[in-house]
């Protein structure tokens, strides 16, 4: 089969957990870069990337890269690539462009410049003067980086955070990709105990319940690239079948999650069975404030609410304080937390933390604020040379 290059794009500061993801996968030779990981592929490992990948936020085809310091430039080049190989005549397609440190500064012009070499590209090819676009959707993103410009079509569609089980995620809600990410840079494993006591919508412990189960995050979605008669329909039905038949039904998983408003436990419960471990995650109405924790080993994950989604400064450095009391006496226990109040250390008071990474939920910049907890000799080395493979 044709080979062809693929990028997983990913958000600041997990191009190394998706890197990882891909590696696992069966991919080598992987190019990493800011925000992209470039790997060569196939067009049967489209369906595969997109159904399994948990922290990457799209896969695109790339289709060239050139350097590009005027329209003509831009123009030419784009018309000079083979757009009918995955364009249909039928095809409907749109352009986004975006510009860093270029000559060519407007994102419009660019569109506008690529959209018509596109055209002009797939005229020639069909031989027609006029499109339907009644057919599959393509979605054509340039980005013009140093005088350097990159053209791709997303094969995903809607981005991969999107897993299918989540209708409102409320204020500010955490990105189920980056949940994952969480819940993959923690260590944690289906024999060890996890706890969010301030679980909102449910999705941290959704994600790690999937990821205990080997539930592959878009077995329930359709992609873009779906609709593609350059991806064999053969390849997507046998991926999800592979996938039906990987979910790991043995045992059972101590997953527990706590909030205060009985309306987010409610949204919790329905997302959680909507993904398919409505009976692995114990849900309940509590406040953090009236939470105590007897087991001496675990790991808490949790996304606690911050400046940016509380007016209340005040209650949330209460929740901090909560927090240490709660965990002070309990050296077995490792703490995630991710926020974007810079604060969070001061109130907690534990040990300085062993390591803090900046990542994005949205647009919004967080911390994740990782305390490695007393573990069983067992596990030790594991942390360790798992932490190893994994920075930044």
């Amino acid at each position: 089969m044709e080979k062809i290059t693929l990028i997983a794009t990913a958000k600041f500061g997990l191009e190394a957990l998706v890197k990882r993801e891909v590696e696992a996968l069966g991919f080598s030779d992987l190019r990493v870069s800011d925000g992209r990981v470039e790997f060569d592929a196939t067009t049967a490992d489209i369906p595969r990337l997109n159904i399994w990948l948990r922290c990457a936020d799209r896969i695109l085809l790339k289709m060239g890269e050139f350097p590009a310091a005027s329209f003509d430039d831009l123009f030419e080049q784009t018309k000079a690539l083979p757009w009918e190989d995955w364009i249909t005549e039928d095809g409907r397609f749109t352009v986004n462009a975006r510009t860093v440190n270029s000559t060519l500064q407007s994102e419009r012009t660019c569109q506008t410049i690529v959209k018509k070499a596109v055209v002009e590209r797939l005229k020639a090819q069909y031989n027609v003067d006029w499109f339907e676009e009644t057919g599959p959707t393509f979605t054509i993103q340039v980005t013009v980086r140093k005088d350097r410009a990159l053209l791709t079509i997303d094969t995903s569609g809607a981005g991969l955070h999107k897993r299918g089980y989540r209708v409102d995620g409320g204020e500010a809600p955490l990105k189920e990709n980056l949940a994952a990410a969480m819940v993959l840079l923690s260590f944690w494993d289906r024999e060890r105990l996890l706890l969010d006591p301030m679980c909102g919508s449910g999705t941290i412990l959704i994600e790690a319940a999937m990821i205990g189960r080997n539930i592959a995050p878009g077995r329930r979605r359709t992609f873009a690239s779906e609709e593609w008669p350059a991806v064999p329909r053969e390849a997507w039905d046998t991926v999800r079948e592979e996938a039906k038949a990987a979910i790991n039904h043995a045992g059972e998983l101590a997953v527990l999650g706590y909030d205060a408003d009985a309306s987010a436990i409610a949204v919790a419960r329905n997302n959680a069975r909507k993904a398919g471990v409505g009976h692995d995650i114990q849900f309940e109405k509590k406040d953090i404030h009236d939470l105590w924790i007897d087991q001496q080993y675990g790991i808490l994950i949790s996304n606690p609410p911050y400046g940016r989604r509380m007016a209340e400064y005040r209650e949330i450095n209460a929740i901090y304080i909560t927090l240490n009391k709660m965990l002070r006496k309990k050296k077995g226990w490792s703490v995630y937390i991710l926020t974007a109040d810079g604060k969070f250390p001061d109130y907690f008071k534990r040990e300085r933390p062993n390591r803090v990474r900046k990542l994005y939920n949205g647009n919004i910049q967080v911390n994740y604020y990782q305390y490695y907890g007393e573990k069983q000799p067992r596990n030790r080395d594991a942390v360790e040379e798992i932490d190893e493979t994994i920075r930044d």
